[in-house]
């Protein structure tokens, strides 16, 4: 078994003047800052895919469409996620449930954790995201980064556009919270596996 476990950043966010970007950087840096894991950056505008349109989710039966596919077997290579979320009307963006819908097998028994953006640092739509991640199987951290408030509006190009390092101080506590437990998740959930298999 690999004592390492391979994590993914998810950027959940597809728009043209989307936000993501920083602090999809960001966490990524923090991550790869760790000797306990490998981190990889996953865009979903590198995914092009389609509404979830199958018969049944790929847990009855295998996926028809090749981008659907091709994105199972990019997330089904990590041992467990880091999504980068936006809140949309108190919901996560319609790219990412989609992305998550397009999966099931590859989900299964692995941890994740968030770093969410907004002005009330996407808690609400951080909460949907655990919901929705318990129906895949998963397990989500107790703890996850949001930047929200007068720290959103300092780093928001449109606001403050302060550099991100700015507010790191605000963060890096929650994130290392955050980036801890996800280990202890992955190296729980591979163990167990291993065990299974």
């Amino acid at each position: 078994m690999n004592s390492k476990p391979r994590i993914a950043v998810i950027i959940g966010s597809t728009r043209p003047t989307r936000f993501a970007d920083v602090p999809a950087q960001w966490i990524l840096k923090q991550a790869q800052a760790r000797e306990d894991i490998d981190v990889e950056l996953i865009d979903l505008r590198d995914h092009p895919l389609p509404f979830f349109d199958e018969i049944a989710s790929n847990l009855w039966m295998p996926s028809q469409n090749p981008e659907a596919v091709r994105w199972q077997q990019t997330v089904g290579r990590f041992d467990g996620y880091i999504f980068v979320v936006a809140e949309y009307n108190h919901s996560i963006t319609a790219s990412l449930k989609n992305a998550l819908d397009q999966a099931y097998k590859e989900w299964n028994r692995k941890p994740f954790t968030a770093i969410g953006y907004g002005g009330t640092g996407a808690t609400r739509a951080v909460e949907h995201l655990r919901g929705i991640g318990v129906e895949l199987q998963m397990v989500s951290t107790h703890a996850a980064v949001h930047i929200g408030g007068g720290d959103f509006m300092a780093i928001h190009p449109a606001f403050g556009k302060k550099p991100i390092i700015e507010i790191e101080a605000n963060l890096l506590p929650t994130a290392k919270t955050a980036l801890d437990e996800l280990v202890w998740w992955a190296k729980a959930t591979m163990a167990a596996k291993a065990a299974e298999a």
